[in-house]
């Protein structure tokens, strides 16, 4: 019994140093002279729907973004589209931009990513919106979904501080949900590392979202469609639900 009590209050303590932590603690926290905490440099891998909707709502909240695919002639469109702080590059060169990473991509492309850009990901915040399905990615797909979304993830991109977000409510809905007033629809988070948690709540919270930090990566195997944490919840209700996920 006391070891369960351990683990119940070793898991408060993290969840409370996750979500409190300011990012002024944060090297890549950058602060203007008035204060103001300044933009980000952002590298956004996989710019289809989910990186370069998430890219548009950062570049509106004054963030620096490199869009990256296997077409760089998309991403120049995109960045040119965009305008602003939007630039195009190569994956290597968008992992090597950025103070913290957006991974948005196959799933079945993170192996390849993963030896490709290791240097470059080496210690930094990596937002994983990947998600494994196996119709599409295969064997890779299954064997996530076997080991948990989040523990893959992070066995596939070694060094990377991996915070599994944006998997679970459809690109459309992002900008509808930026623009929404009131109360904030919850978006629920898993991660190991508590800064890259705390500069995750801090884009998150950039395009209209609440984070509510459900566990550690071991969660992150229920945050994909289908799960009870996919779709639109208020913060509480994610926490409920979280609550009662192992």
């Amino acid at each position: 019994m006391k070891s369960d009590d351990g683990v119940k209050t070793s898991r408060r303590a993290f969840l409370r140093a996750a979500g409190g932590l300011a990012l002024c603690a944060l090297p890549f926290a950058v602060r203007t002279a008035d204060g103001a905490d300044a933009g980000l440099r952002i590298g956004i891998i996989g710019s289809g729907r989910i990186g370069g909707t998430l890219g548009a709502l950062w570049l509106k909240a004054g963030h620096e973004v490199m869009f990256s695919s296997l077409d760089l002639e998309h991403d120049r469109q995109l960045a040119a589209r965009l305008g602003g702080k939007a630039r195009a590059g190569t994956p290597k060169e968008a992992a090597a931009f950025g103070e913290v990473l957006l991974m948005a991509v196959p799933y079945g492309a993170l192996p390849q990513l993963g030896r490709d850009l290791a240097n470059e990901i080496k210690g930094k915040a990596v937002l994983d919106a990947c998600n494994p399905f196996p119709a599409r990615d295969g064997e890779i797909a299954t064997w996530a979904r076997e080991k948990g979304a989040g523990l893959a993830s992070a066995e596939l991109l070694p060094g990377a501080r991996i915070v599994r977000a944006f998997n679970a409510i459809g690109y459309a809905r992002l900008p509808v949900i930026a623009e929404r007033q009131g109360e904030r629809t919850g978006m629920p988070m898993a991660g190991d590392d508590a800064n890259a948690l705390a500069v995750a709540s801090r884009l998150v919270r950039d395009v209209g979202f609440e984070p509510v930090v459900v566990g550690t990566l071991a969660k992150g195997k229920h945050l994909i469609p289908g799960t009870p944490l996919s779709g639109e919840h208020p913060p509480e209700r994610i926490r409920q639900i979280g609550a009662t996920l192992d």
